[in-house]
């Protein structure tokens, strides 16, 4: 059973990016320091990787938005592309 504190997935997407990164590094550290009885470390786990997935989603949208700039012949900018193409 989870824990009430345990935030469930909706309350997790609204999590704005940044807070969503410090949230996963506090679970990080109390995982790596041994201090969460079994229980609490496979509901952390659970959050952490809810967090992460968030966090990747993210990411991808934010890439997926960002456009290179294309430079013509005679080195002028001529238009844009999705980042990762040409």
């Amino acid at each position: 059973m989870l824990e009430p504190t345990t935030p469930d997935q909706s309350a997790v997407s609204e999590l704005s990016f940044e807070a969503a990164l410090r949230r996963l590094e506090e679970i990080v550290r109390k995982l790596e320091s041994g201090e969460a009885p079994l229980d609490e470390a496979i509901n952390l786990y659970a959050e952490g990787d809810r967090l992460k997935q968030q966090c990747e989603a993210r990411l991808a949208a934010a890439q997926a938005r960002i456009e290179k700039i294309t430079l013509g012949r005679d080195g002028a900018p001529s238009g844009t592309v999705p980042f990762g193409d040409g």
